[in-house]
């Protein structure tokens, strides 16, 4: 414990570990249980203990319910830095789904009188919790779901130790099944637990981008809201993604000469509707983020300028599904030059469905190059990325299109991430003796594979204990701060119009009202009706976040939330 550390002890048995925790000079106890006085002087050993906490100055209290402590005339008024409560049972031979109760509401009761940053330990037999810490693991009904009902509090999991009964001298349990009996402590846990950034809503954003000599206005597509102005890649960054960058650029800078480019490009781009496969032949139409503007507005406009002059642009806007579309721009630099990297990144939006390894927005890094092709540059990039990066488990797989060679770089959780290819169509054009080439990389995913991370969403955290990893040590791997989060399983199943009905509609709309709670959406039922025409689509949707208490009502609230809107916003039909 470190120093002025206020804790408050409930349901205290014979006050014995109490008793050897006030022996520290840096702890203000506060011990608790819920007997009268006259009941607990029953208890072996704890008219003596009770002296020993007096005598240090302790406060103890009898009768007080651990459910609620906002309503306890003398706890009220405090604020603690901890509250213990070892070995939480409702008393004599109670099951698991009222232990689990009791445990809700205590955790409820707790935040009221729990400091922002203060702490609630919660001590287990093992197997109780339902976490794999213990050994063996139970069947998670089996179990009393201690962080499943710690989420209904707003509270995370942040540590999990075994519990040490010898370092706390005297200390001796008791109270099983309403007796002065001891507990199991053999394999017995303590569970740490601290709040979590409360669940917010992201506002919808309306954007304004200049192109050229238009400036557009529009709404952001909501489910983008929390992926825009994070700056990830700015100076006074300690971000994951920003590193990796940082790290790979200097590998690179050891064999060719890398010019950062400053260049601003917009994320918001204009290009034709089938344009999309033209330069990244991974994209589809329906890959893109087409938007649709509020405003747009013209300046600079010289007086010869007729206005069909200015409404020449025939095509449309769309949010920048990759870095690639700038090659043309960054060749006709007057700073590009041969035998030189230029280096860009940025974000890039694509439509997908929502899975543990895909997002919606993320980093990625472009470079680009001319070199000569007797010097085989492409396969020089493969080996020098191959030799960096195939210890994380990444993969490179060669492919041909055309004239076009490019290698393609995988990873278990997500293939073509990266790409290296020469582009034909732009080495005519400049010096048939070079190769225009060009190196793209999903940084996001890159950095997700070499700190660790098991989540990409905890790259876009709010919670500062994510980057506060990064600031203290920029190379380590990744510890989560939220132990074991939660999981809930809703299915949902409608009837819908399969000529109309796009599925990437359908997870657009779960981002959206889920607020990235929704882990992944499996489709686990498709049926179509042989006369009418119409199918029935059944989805099972996970919740689960990995850095806020996602609790199973909030689950729920957000699972009802969606089918009220589902059959608005899509024209559907529940089933």
């Amino acid at each position: 414990m470190s120093k002025t550390r206020e804790v408050l002890l409930v349901g205290e048995g014979n006050f014995s570990f109490s008793a050897a925790l006030s022996e520290s000079d840096d702890v203000g106890v506060t011990a608790t249980c819920f007997q009268s006085e006259n009941q607990m002087y029953r208890q072996e050993g704890a008219i003596l203990n009770i002296q020993r906490l007096r005598d240090r100055g302790s406060v103890v209290l009898f009768e007080v319910d651990c459910t609620s402590l906002k309503e306890h005339g003398t706890i009220k008024h405090h604020l603690f830095d901890c509250i213990i409560f070892n070995f939480p049972h409702c008393g004599r031979k109670s099951g698991v789904k009222k232990n689990r109760i009791l445990l809700e509401k205590f955790f409820r009761s707790a935040v009221a009188v729990l400091k922002d940053n203060g702490e609630v330990h919660v001590t287990l037999c093992n197997g109780q919790g339902g976490t794999p810490c213990d050994s063996p693991m139970r069947e998670w009904h089996n179990s009393w779901q201690v962080v499943a009902m710690a989420a209904e509090a707003g509270l995370i999991l942040i540590e999990i130790h075994p519990f040490d009964c010898e370092t706390y001298q005297g200390y001796r349990c008791t109270g099983y099944r309403s007796q002065d009996k001891g507990f199991h402590v053999e394999g017995a846990l303590t569970h740490i637990f601290t709040r979590s950034l409360p669940h917010t809503i992201p506002e919808k954003l309306k954007m304004e981008k200049t192109i050229g000599k238009e400036t557009v206005c529009f709404e952001l597509p909501p489910e983008l809201s929390n992926y825009m102005n994070r700056h990830f890649l700015g100076q006074q960054s300690h971000h994951p993604v920003k590193t990796v960058q940082e790290q790979l650029l200097r590998e690179l800078k050891s064999i060719w000469p890398v010019c950062t480019m400053n260049e601003d490009f917009s994320e918001l781009v204009s290009c034709l509707p089938e344009t999309p496969e033209a330069f990244d032949s991974t994209l589809t139409h329906s890959d893109v983020y087409w938007i649709k503007p509020t405003d747009t507005f013209i300046f600079d406009q010289s007086e010869n300028e007729s206005m069909d002059d200015q409404q020449s642009f025939t095509g449309s806007y769309a949010l920048r599904p990759s870095l690639l579309l700038h090659v043309q721009e960054i060749t006709q630099n007057e700073d590009f030059s041969p035998g030189t990297l230029h280096a860009v990144s940025g974000l890039v939006f694509q439509r997908v469905p929502i899975s543990p390894s895909r997002s919606p927005a993320f980093h990625q890094l472009l470079l680009v190059g001319m070199f000569p092709a007797e010097s085989h540059p492409v396969q020089c990039f493969q080996d020098c990325l191959e030799s960096l990066l195939a210890s994380y488990g990444i993969s490179f797989e060669e492919a041909q299109t055309g004239l076009e060679q490019q290698v393609w770089m995988n990873s278990k959780m997500l293939s073509k991430f990266g790409r290296i290819a020469n582009l034909p169509s732009f080495t005519s054009a400049l010096d048939e003796d070079l190769q225009l080439i060009t190196v793209s990389i999903n940084l996001d995913h890159l950095a997700t594979l070499i700190f660790g991370i098991s989540d990409w969403r905890l790259l876009w955290s709010f919670d500062p204990r994510f980057l506060k990893h990064f600031e203290l040590n920029p190379l380590g791997s990744f510890s989560p701060f939220s132990l074991y989060p939660p999981s809930y399983l809703h299915d949902i199943s409608f009837w819908m119009e399969p000529e109309s009905y796009d599925e990437l509609d359908f997870h657009a709309l779960v981002r959206e009202l889920s607020c990235g709670a929704v882990k992944d959406v499996a489709l686990v039922e498709r049926f179509r009706h042989p006369h009418m025409g119409h199918a029935s689509l059944c989805y099972r949707l996970t919740y689960q976040s990995p850095d806020w208490a996602l609790s199973h009502s909030q689950a729920l609230g957000l699972q009802n939330q969606l089918r009220r809107l589902l059959p608005l916003r899509l024209q559907v039909t529940l089933r």
